[in-house]
């Protein structure tokens, strides 16, 4: 029952943190409340994987002067803060990917940057509503990144020692820069990818997946959670190889959402990906597995904001023809194998261990 608890407790964090931020936006101007409001919309709800990851982290390792698998209050106090801040900064994270794939929803709801142009146009302001939306987006994103920091700086206050306190610090660093050039990465092959032969275009696929979303998803929360308990480099080094493999299996179930999910529970449209011509590797799968006139039909639709359903149809039923949506099952199933097995022969605790091989699975068989 931990794990619900926790994500009750980030959620009132949330909220709380967001409120006081609220009354700072209507000080300086009631013209701000959009950013309070847009903010509280993309971060409620959401089923909090990061901040559990976190979580489950910090309870994996037990140093030698803890008394308590359990964290006391005031750690509890602590971690949930970093687990909020982990959440605020994949909130800033969705809000420039939007962006920069030109989608148009997130969860159910106009994308951040499609609110602030509806703002534009309802309010009849002057100039362009697109730069307006996209300009008032990145800069809700800073601020949320801003937001997170706050509250990531805090946690870190109820490190043990100072060696962890700047472990746990050097381990956000690391994600933020990888992160952001994971998405540099995405955003260059989207222009790049058509002079890349097959394995290289797989090759390149998978960096991405790896940098701008699985290190980030699993790996990196585990390894923030157990740096600020003061986890040692042979836990930390048994984290990354568990959730390495397990945030690669989650990127690659995303990305079969992203061309297959049911709009009503992914909150996205179907097959937006094709539309916003995403070069996952189930398409570079899917592409290598074509002959040539095929290929280039495929290459036509792949992007086309405007695909109509039945040739979103027509382009999922090639993936599942080509055998490359199985493909993508057995390398998602394949992960997962390897993430439990160094669970399993893992120095962590074993209550941790039960939870986190729950959490793997549920990550990797989840529907939205």
């Amino acid at each position: 029952m931990e794990s619900p608890r926790l994500v009750k407790l980030v959620d009132t964090r949330i909220n709380e943190f967001l409120a006081s931020r609220d009354s700072i936006l209507r000080r300086i101007a009631p013209e701000l409340s959009p950013f309070a409001t847009f903010s509280r919309d993309l971060l409620s709800g959401g089923k909090r994987f990061r901040a559990q990851f976190c979580y489950w982290g910090w309870r994996a390792v037990s140093p030698a002067n803890s008394s308590s698998a359990v964290p006391r209050e005031s750690e509890l106090d602590a971690l949930v803060d970093l687990c909020a801040g982990l959440e605020l900064f994949h909130a800033a994270a969705l809000v420039h990917d939007d962006i920069i794939d030109n989608s148009d929803t997130r969860r159910g709801l106009p994308a951040v940057h499609k609110r602030f142009e509806s703002l534009h146009a309802d309010e009849n302001w002057h100039g362009p509503a697109r730069s307006f939306g996209e300009g008032s987006a990145i800069l809700l994103g800073d601020l949320l990144l801003a937001w997170s920091d706050e509250l990531i700086s805090r946690a870190v206050l109820g490190a043990p020692a100072l060696d962890a306190l700047l472990g746990t610090r050097e381990a956000v660093d690391m994600m933020r820069t990888e992160v952001t050039l994971g998405q540099y990465l995405d955003l260059m092959e989207e222009r790049a990818w058509a002079g890349l032969d097959f394995e290289q275009a797989l090759e390149h696929a998978e960096r991405v997946m790896v940098y701008k979303s699985a290190k980030y998803s699993v790996e990196a929360p585990l390894v923030i959670g157990a740096s600020l308990r003061g986890a040692g480099v042979d836990q930390l080094d048994a984290l990354r190889r568990f959730g390495l493999p397990l945030g690669i299996a989650f990127q690659l179930r995303d990305d079969v959402l992203g061309v297959f999910g049911d709009a009503a529970r992914t909150g996205k449209p179907s097959g937006d990906d094709l539309r916003e011509g995403k070069r996952t590797v189930l398409v570079a799968l899917t592409r290598a597995r074509l002959d040539p006139s095929s290929r280039r039909i495929f290459d036509e639709l792949l992007g086309d904001p405007e695909l109509g359903d039945d040739q979103i149809r027509m382009m999922q039923q090639t993936m599942v023809e080509t055998g490359a949506v199985t493909e993508v099952e057995l390398m998602i199933a394949d992960r997962v194998r390897t993430a439990l097995t160094e669970l399993e022969r893992a120095p962590l605790g074993d209550t941790a261990k039960v939870e986190l091989s729950s959490l793997a699975r549920t990550i990797t068989n989840r529907e939205s």
